[in-house]
């Protein structure tokens, strides 16, 4: 016996998840179905939920970037760095490296 399980999403969502599905060779019921069968078998979620985090990684604007060259001029001309050497040195004691 078949159970059905009815949600209600936003329609430009549901328009999205189609075309992603589509795009993936299934359609949006099978991956339902997988996302399901995924979280029983981890027992949980079958990816990571955590709050959004702002990346310390993603791309600066130009502005933003010369927001920060100028930050560590000031820093430099104040004497205030640090030795690359020293930098290497440190984490390589620190971590084994």
């Amino acid at each position: 016996m078949a159970s059905t399980i009815q949600v209600r999403v936003d329609d430009e969502i549901k328009s999205k998840a189609d075309m992603l599905f589509k795009d993936l060779g299934m359609d949006t019921t099978t991956a339902i179905r997988i996302f399901l069968v995924q979280a029983i078998a981890n027992d949980g979620f079958p990816f990571e939920i955590k709050k959004k985090t702002i990346n310390p990684y993603r791309t600066l604007s130009e502005s933003e970037f010369m927001d920060k060259l100028e930050t560590s001029r000031m820093h430099a001309n104040q004497g205030d760095y640090r030795d690359a050497d020293d930098v290497i040195a440190e984490m390589r004691n620190r971590y084994g490296l």
